[in-house]
């Protein structure tokens, strides 16, 4: 059995940010880059996942299989000044890598997400997704978040548009599956 670890990092040492960008550019490279639809150069991932850690209200997860770094996930809370929103929080940028799936850590990040989350006050999260990302879209479904909306333009993937959908929870009790 796989030995899986999901932590909440301020700092990370050098072979777990060389981990964590190898991760990275294995997940663009399958088409889950949160954004990047190819791996950017090894210098500006470094400098994106050391300035993650800087952003106040700001968590980042790593996933970690057999004690590698294999995926990540953030947790976002609006920013203070936001009182109406204040209730939510927002799940982004989560990513395994293709060598980590079937492991459950996709589930277990967004698990310790949405815990923590609560931890830290926020009554809702918040995500989305493109249309393309089947299985993150499956799990978020099998985990209780209702799907509220598609944006037909969302992402631009070779020219084409790709469409997101837009998912919440209640993490304001058992429930009503809050406890995801």
């Amino acid at each position: 059995m796989a030995d899986i670890s999901i932590d909440i990092v301020t700092e990370l040492k050098r072979n777990e940010i060389e981990e964590l960008c190898e991760a990275t550019e294995a997940a663009i490279a399958a088409g889950g880059g949160f954004g990047w639809l190819k791996p950017p150069h090894r210098n500006i991932l470094e400098v994106f996942w050391k300035g993650v850690m800087l952003v106040p209200d700001r968590a980042l997860f790593v996933a970690r299989l057999d004690g590698t770094v294999a995926g990540s996930a953030q947790l976002v809370r609006p920013t203070r000044n936001n009182e109406a929103q204040a209730h939510s929080a927002q799940l982004t940028t989560s990513f395994v890598a293709p060598w980590a799936r079937g492991h459950g850590l996709a589930r277990q990040l967004t698990l310790a997400v949405a815990k923590e989350a609560r931890a830290r006050g926020a009554r809702v999260l918040n995500l989305d997704v493109r249309e393309t990302q089947q299985a993150a879209i499956h799990l978020y479904r099998t985990l209780g978040f209702h799907e509220i909306g598609r944006h037909p333009r969302y992402a631009m993937v070779d020219g084409r548009y790709v469409a997101g959908l837009y998912f919440w929870k209640s993490l304001d009790d058992a429930a009503e599956g809050g406890a995801a």
